[in-house]
């Protein structure tokens, strides 16, 4: 009885002269599962990201706030610490985040209208929702 590869089942195995060993992990990549769909995974995540609603003001709050904006420029030179809740408009999508930056002021632009932290972070002023500190602690309340 003979088996069909009975002639060449102990041969050596062949080693090719003129192409080099490819890696079993390039070897491994030429099966590898083709992605039909570039990007569609991305897409997916973007679409169930989800983002904040800006917040509507009243004259009351940016009263509030316009005052507290003028507490921190008259004590400015000290370095207070303060917290400001802005904000921060999606790239991508309608909505944002509300992002709370926790540093000292460095100056207030009324021209660009930004608050300038010591950390470099730059906060439109017609953004920020809340301003926090214990700058703000020693003001009477009526």
């Amino acid at each position: 009885m003979t088996r069909t590869y009975d002639d060449i089942i102990n041969l050596p195995h062949h080693v090719s002269t003129t192409h080099p060993h490819m890696a079993a992990i390039d070897r491994a990549a030429q099966f590898s599962p083709f992605a039909a769909l570039t990007g569609y995974d991305a897409a997916i995540k973007e679409t169930t990201r989800l983002t904040d609603e800006r917040v509507k003001l009243d004259e009351y709050m940016k009263d509030a706030l316009s005052d507290r904006l003028q507490i921190i420029a008259d004590r400015i030179k000290e370095y207070p610490e303060i917290a400001i809740t802005y904000f921060q408009p999606d790239a991508k999508k309608n909505g944002g985040t509300y992002v709370t930056a926790i540093s000292t002021a460095k100056k207030i632009d009324e021209y660009e209208r930004i608050v300038v932290m010591t950390d470099g972070t730059a906060i439109p002023i017609d953004e920020i929702i809340s301003i926090d500190g214990q700058i703000f602690e020693s003001m009477e309340v009526y």
